[in-house]
């Protein structure tokens, strides 16, 4: 850790779409998988900034539901760097007291993945140092898609009242049952979009679109974002004091 000074008013939960990685690649003449590579080693550094700012969550988008239309040979790399990272990164996630966990729909990911999925969220999850959250194969309306058909089944079943149905029942049966709600989402690479990450949880979060592609994207510079952060007026529909 690098024992910088905790950011005032800084975010508890910090969700990254972290954009960029085949553009930075193709500048250097390199297949964009390279950039892929380059892009886990900085969620490495990111993670570990976490606790010098009092960051407890941090959510990252590592692959969309729509990512499936890339090439077969850019997406089986992908699925191979995941199982990878995962294997090569267990014990030092779980002696620097991360905690693991995935979100999204498992079914299309080969079994080999999800088994290794499994194990690491099992072996962390007695963590409590940065709750870091993995977003495979995840997308917002997907996610909606599959809970309302979850809470739906509850309903059916005689379990639910659907006069008590709310907000806060639909996010009971959301993939991000276990979090809170981001307070910062951050976006590199410089595109000004949500790409379908988060739609039910970000609904109140500050967005931050940064022109740094991903494997560019230090921890100093996480830090500065972090700081401007503290900076705003967090309403919530209300009204300045």
């Amino acid at each position: 850790m690098t024992g910088t000074t905790t950011i005032k008013n800084g975010p508890n939960h910090v969700a990254v779409i972290m954009d960029g990685n085949g553009r930075w690649a193709q500048s250097r003449g390199k297949p964009r998988l390279f950039g892929h590579h380059a892009g886990a080693k900085r969620v490495k550094e990111i993670v570990r900034a976490c606790p010098d700012h009092d960051v407890k969550y941090l959510t990252i988008f590592a692959f969309s539901t729509e990512n499936w239309k890339r090439t077969q040979t850019e997406v089986s790399g992908l699925m191979k760097l995941f199982r990878r990272y995962i294997a090569s990164e267990a014990r030092d996630l779980l002696a620097e007291g991360v905690r693991v966990r995935f979100i999204g729909d498992r079914v299309k990911l080969d079994a080999k993945l999800c088994r290794l999925m499994d194990e690491i969220e099992l072996l962390t999850s007695g963590n409590d140092r940065v709750h870091l959250t993995i977003a495979l194969n995840y997308g917002g309306r997907d996610e909606l898609g599959r809970a309302t058909k979850r809470l739906a089944r509850e309903v059916s079943a005689g379990r639910i009242d659907p006069e008590t149905v709310d907000e806060t029942t639909l996010a009971r049966f959301l993939d991000t049952c276990f979090l809170p709600d981001p307070d910062l989402v951050i976006r590199t690479s410089g595109e000004a979009r949500i790409s379908n990450f988060l739609l039910w949880q970000a609904a109140y979060s500050e967005y931050e679109f940064v022109n740094t592609l991903w494997p560019d994207f230090s921890a100093a510079e996480f830090a500065t974002v972090l700081t401007s952060y503290g900076k705003r007026e967090r309403r919530f529909g209300a009204v300045p004091a």
